[in-house]
């Protein structure tokens, strides 16, 4: 298992704020609204940012790490869970076809492990 991306998580208090400003001062594009405003690079699709919505997601993951497989997200959470590691959200198939956790890392840091269903 690798990560295949890793998508840093901004504050969403201002949604359409932060999408102005990601687009018109950054270059960045939107590729998704719902259920959180994704956004991308032009230039290098793998350069996003992802912006939810506010008291969507609680706790609020710092970044997400996908890794690719569903399967993969199994992986991880038996080896999280095998460690010890807090699960702050259980592994779960999304409606908007991700499947995911929350893990709280050795440093307590919230992470979203996730892939992206068939």
């Amino acid at each position: 298992m690798s990560a295949t991306r890793i998508v840093p998580y901004a504050e969403g208090t201002d949604i359409a704020g932060s999408r102005d400003f990601y687009v018109e001062v950054l270059g960045l594009q939107v590729a998704m609204q719902d259920p959180v405003l994704g956004l991308t690079s032009p230039a290098n699709p793998a350069a996003q940012v992802i912006i939810p919505p506010p008291g969507m997601e609680n706790p609020e993951p710092h970044f997400g790490v996908d890794v690719g497989d569903p399967a993969a997200v199994d992986t991880a959470h038996t080896a999280a869970v095998e460690r010890g590691l807090h699960i702050v959200y259980p592994l779960t198939d999304e409606p908007w076809g991700v499947r995911r956790f929350f893990v709280q890392d050795p440093g307590g840091t919230v992470i979203n492990v996730l892939a992206h269903l068939a």
